[in-house]
């Protein structure tokens, strides 16, 4: 069974999400690439999973979707 895909990553820019593994961006395991692959949230905002092409992440519950983007560390700001 695949990791559970996290939807806001307190410092996203640490891991590759290339694959299962989550290599730290300085040790990639996988040869995914030269470069780690970023993740959605890096290139889409916080609110990445509602764009089309992410809907099997519609069943997350909302309570918990809400929590994740306003916890302390997460990429969310307040406006």
């Amino acid at each position: 069974m695949a990791k559970r895909f996290p939807i806001a990553p307190a410092h996203p820019e640490r891991i590759c999400w290339g694959c299962d593994l989550y290599c730290p961006a300085d040790d990639l395991r996988c040869g995914n690439g030269s470069d780690r692959t970023q993740h959605p949230i890096e290139l889409m905002g916080a609110e990445w999973f509602r764009e089309p092409g992410f809907e099997d992440l519609a069943d997350v519950p909302q309570n918990e979707t809400d929590r994740q983007l306003t916890s302390p560390g997460s990429l969310r700001t307040s406006s």
